[in-house]
């Protein structure tokens, strides 16, 4: 991890943005998804900038929260995903009234195991 401070949020935004490179990285990857991909008109270059962006980006994620990230991907293609309405919107739990109130705060859902963010 870098020495540059982050804030909560800051980490919250470092989490969705690893999951979307993440994703971009097995759809490129996975050739069924990739040929769909090539059919529509997209190019599948670039595979390994994404990879590259991938782990700069790592370095700067607490590595507390991205163990996290890392075990709760065995289990979800979701891994980090908003509260809205109070809710968890990869199980729709509610969401603890202690979590509510700390919106800078990155949170784990106590029913699924997701990274929580607020918006």
């Amino acid at each position: 991890m870098t020495d540059h401070p982050a804030r909560k949020q800051d980490q919250a935004k470092l989490l969705v943005a690893l999951q979307d490179l993440d994703h971009m990285i097995r759809d490129a990857e996975d050739a069924k998804t990739a040929a769909k991909m090539q059919e529509m008109g997209f190019t599948m270059d670039g595979i390994a900038e994404i990879k590259k962006a991938r782990v700069e980006l790592t370095e700067h994620i607490k590595p507390q929260l991205l163990n996290r990230y890392q075990r709760v991907s065995q289990n979800y293609e979701r891994i980090v995903v908003p509260v809205v309405k109070d809710l968890c919107t990869g199980c729709f739990a509610k969401v603890a009234t202690s979590f509510r109130y700390e919106k800078t705060a990155v949170v784990t859902c106590e029913s699924c195991g997701r990274i929580l963010y607020f918006t």
